[in-house]
């Protein structure tokens, strides 16, 4: 099927290449004539005499740059609009098949006009394609204001995150988050935590990358989520203070300055934020007779309540060396704590064990992390660089948790118990990756590069067991003490071109892993246990290829080969005995799933609309899944490689600008995974661990409406959706949310205040069914509720230093590609 599925989809796209003819090109770049400064999300579109739609048309880049092909010969009008700015209608004259126009430097001034004596705030684009990825600004999300990471991400399309705070992308948790294009010591054992205490004003955008080149790692088998922290760079100096309060107690507060004489840049922010999240989970299960009859049951009802306050700050330098030099030192850290209180009730009929129980949780956790980069760049031309960077991770995150439990028998008998246990963990990582670019000539690049990862975790364990507090003592069977370093090094290359309206760029990434564990048991010395090693090489080749079709439509294919090593929890084989009748443990021969993802993309635009359609499927061997078996009265699980998973589906996302004052960003998916049965048998037990072959159909909706209003106002409403969707021996069911932002600035937009509301229909909710030998089971959880936020933030500053020569390095275009000035 994947064999037939891949000669389709290049049969299909090369049946237009025969198309390419020669044609001519038009490029330029937009800036705000005020202030300068690149204007990105700008509308540019060519319109032939007489016609009622464009003959083409694109949106500029983080640079302001664009470039429109295929033209043939004629005059033309070119229309630059963009709301709240003055459209500029300009002749442009093609003369000759293989003409460049390049029109240099067009400059849109701010509309003075009025909508009914008022002025109309406009709100950037919130999303644009490229040929490898999508770009969403979220600095103007106004329905995550005041809030995190992990709330911002939950208004990124395709993209979903769960009462714990895991991220999926497609439907597929095997995903990759970076900060700032690099790792920054995030793993999927501490991104969760890490996220809830980013703050969202820090982030300028997001980008999600489905299908990396081989120019990025290859971690993660539904690709990567990069977070981009905000560093402006305008000559000047400028900042901000924000403050806000919020339903459920919490507040913060925060500031930023930034400093530019062109020579010499500098930023710095820091605030401080505390957030108070509630929820709960109800667990019913019922245990069954051969003949699916009930025989017992087992229900359980938790509820939470954890309080967060952290301090997060940023600092960065850079000196311009010369026009061609320059040198760069940044840091970001963050340290906070975390209280949990929890309850969870037990009730239950089954002879075997208690009627009720009562247990309660108080854990007390803390963080300490950041991270520091110094970076060099040198330019030979501008579009001609090298690129070196060396940055250093680490992530220390402690908990102290106590649990008090008194269970009740049948015959009336109650039992106390209580249990201490400290954990840390730590990670340190060192990155370091030279990167080289040279743009040939117009319609040509080529790309190289080297990077070196170097990981240690360290996981120590100990817990004090006895009836109550005052009685505990050291609990040797669950001590533990983990180490897991993994050392990565990988060189790649890609070349990337045009010939006309083709596009294409080819690539090779060749990775060495090394990675020991070993975990020791209380009494043993690091010297007693010898070290499991696992080293490998792996190859990743990647393709994208892009067909420029009449009328502003594109065609885009391309294949990427990935990889998803397993982590630190699933490898360490320490075995947890903390109850007595479930049994966990992890597998240090665990093997990195490899995963093959071909992605056919129709891109169509228009003056103010967009059309993406992405047809994709993907492939992962050796998929890791969590297996259980019975020994007599005794549960196990852990961790193997025994399946193989596809997946397949359709995003459509629409960018629609309506009636000049609504924006409308809509995403559809609709998909269908598919994971190969099994028949496994684990080292000691009596009969195999048998797993059917499940599939099945799913799909997700996401509407973000931006309102442009008068009087400086705006509007954001954000409405999401998904539908019922197969799980491991189940079914996850539908849920929906809905949020909302308003913001209104004063003075001039020097002052601003945002109110919005999170889980407007208080339906931010999870359930599911789940169902195997013996058992059937409802889960159903839920955290926080509605909330209501309120956010007002005072910018101030003075732009008028002189840009230093250097920043002409921010006319370079995204792609690479010379720009030139107009005759």
């Amino acid at each position: 099927m994947k064999r037939v599925l891949t000669s389709s989809f290049i049969l299909f796209f090369f049946f237009f290449c025969h198309l390419i003819v020669d044609a001519a090109t038009v490029k330029g770049y937009v800036v705000n004539k005020t202030t300068g400064q690149q204007m990105e999300y700008v509308t540019v579109s060519l319109w032939a005499s007489g016609e009622d739609v464009p003959l083409t048309g694109t949106i500029t880049d983080q640079t302001g740059f664009f470039e429109l092909t295929n033209i043939g010969k004629g005059s033309f009008m070119l229309k630059v609009s963009y709301v709240g700015f003055v459209e500029i209608n300009k002749t442009v004259t093609v003369k000759d098949d293989k003409q460049v126009v390049a029109l240099g430097r067009i400059e849109l001034a701010e509309d003075s006009q009025t909508l009914q004596g008022a002025e109309i705030v406009a709100i950037g684009s919130q999303m644009k394609f490229e040929i490898d990825k999508k770009v969403f600004n979220v600095d103007n999300n106004i329905s995550s204001n005041g809030g995190t990471a992990s709330d911002i991400l939950t208004n990124i399309p395709s993209v979903e995150v769960d009462n714990e705070g895991e991220i999926s992308l497609r439907g597929n948790s095997n995903v990759t988050v970076w900060i700032n294009g690099k790792a920054s010591g995030l793993s999927a054992d501490n991104r969760a935590q890490i996220l809830e205490q980013l703050p969202a004003e820090s982030i300028e955008k997001i980008e999600v990358i489905t299908n990396p080149s081989a120019k990025y790692s290859p971690e993660g088998t539904a690709g990567i989520i990069n977070i981009v922290l905000k560093k402006d760079r305008k000559a000047g100096y400028y900042g901000s203070l924000q403050a806000g309060v919020d339903s459920k107690g919490g507040y913060n507060f925060s500031g930023n300055i930034n400093f530019n004489t062109g020579k010499f840049e500098a930023y710095a922010n820091v605030g401080y934020r505390t957030r108070k999240r509630e929820g709960g989970e109800t667990i019913n299960r019922n245990n069954l007779d051969a003949n699916n009859n009930i025989l017992s049951f087992n229900n359980q009802k938790s509820e939470s309540t954890t309080d967060h306050a952290s301090v997060f700050a940023r600092a960065g330098v850079a000196y311009n060396i010369s026009d061609n030099d320059k040198l760069s030192l940044d840091a970001f850290g963050m340290t906070g704590n975390r209280n949990n209180l929890a309850s969870v009730i037990n009730t239950s009929n089954n002879p075997t064990t208690y009627a009720s129980s009562q247990r309660y949780t108080n854990s007390l956790g803390s963080s300490l992390g950041g991270n520091v980069m110094l970076s060099y760049k040198h330019n030979f031309t501008e579009n001609h660089f090298l690129d070196f960077s060396a940055s250093y991770n680490v992530w220390d995150m402690e908990s102290i948790s106590k649990y008090n439990q008194m269970s009740t028998y049948a015959d009336g008998r109650e039992l106390l118990s209580f249990q201490k246990q400290n954990s840390d963990r730590i990670h340190k990582n060192f990155e370091f990756q030279a990167d080289y670019v040279n743009t040939l000539n117009e319609n040509s690049k080529i790309e190289a590069g080297y990077k070196a990862t170097i990981g240690r975790q360290n996981s120590p364990m100990e817990t004090f067991s006895g009836a109550d507090e005052a009685t505990v003592t050291f609990d040797s069977a669950l001590y533990n003490m983990f180490y897991y370093n993994r050392d990565v090094h990988a060189l790649y290359v890609t070349y990337a071109g045009k010939i006309n309206k083709f596009g294409y760029s080819a690539g090779l990434r060749g990775e060495y892993t090394g990675g020991d564990t070993k975990s020791l048991k209380y009494g043993e010395a690091f010297d007693d246990v010898e070290m499991f090693t696992s080293d490998y090489y792996s190859l990743f080749p990647s393709v994208f290829l892009s067909y420029e079709l009449p009328a502003g439509n594109e065609l885009q294919l391309n294949y990427t080969r990935r990889i998803s090593r397993p982590n630190g929890f699933q490898l360490n084989p320490f075995i947890d005995l903390s109850d007595s009748v479930n049994i966990s443990f992890g597998n240090p021969y665990l093997k990195p799933q490899f995963s093959h993802s071909i992605e056919l993309n129709y891109i169509k635009s228009w003056q103010d609309h967009t059309l993406s359609v992405q047809a994709y499927f993907f492939q992962t061997d050796n998929v890791i899944q969590e297996i259980r078996y019975r020994e007599g009265n005794v549960m196990k699980s852990t961790f193997e490689n025994i399946t193989q998973l596809q997946s397949s589906g359709t995003e459509i996302v629409a960018k629609n600008t309506l009636f000049k004052f609504l924006d409308l960003t809509s995403t559809v998916n609709l998909y269908y995974n598919k994971m190969d049965g099994f028949s496994y048998l684990p080292a000691g037990a009596e009969t195999p661990v048998v797993g059917e072959s499940r599939g099945g159909f799913s799909w997700n909706a996401r509407l973000i409406a931006n309102f442009m209003l008068p009087w400086q106002m705006s509007l954001q409403v954000t409405g999401r959706y998904n539908s019922p969707r197969v799980i491991a021996q189940g079914e996850r069911q539908a849920n929906y949310s809905l949020d909302a932002g308003f913001r209104k600035s004063f003075l001039n937009k020097k002052l601003s205040l945002n109110i919005s509301v999170r889980d407007i229909l208080d339906s931010r909710k999870w359930q599911s069914v789940t169902y195997g030998e013996g058992f059937s089971q409802d889960w159903s959880a839920w955290h926080n509720g509605r909330t209501f936020r309120a956010t007002i933030t005072w910018s101030f500053g003075n732009m008028n230093i002189k840009k230093h020569s250097q920043n002409d390095e921010n006319n370079e275009s995204m792609d690479g590609f010379e720009q030139e000035e107009a005759e």
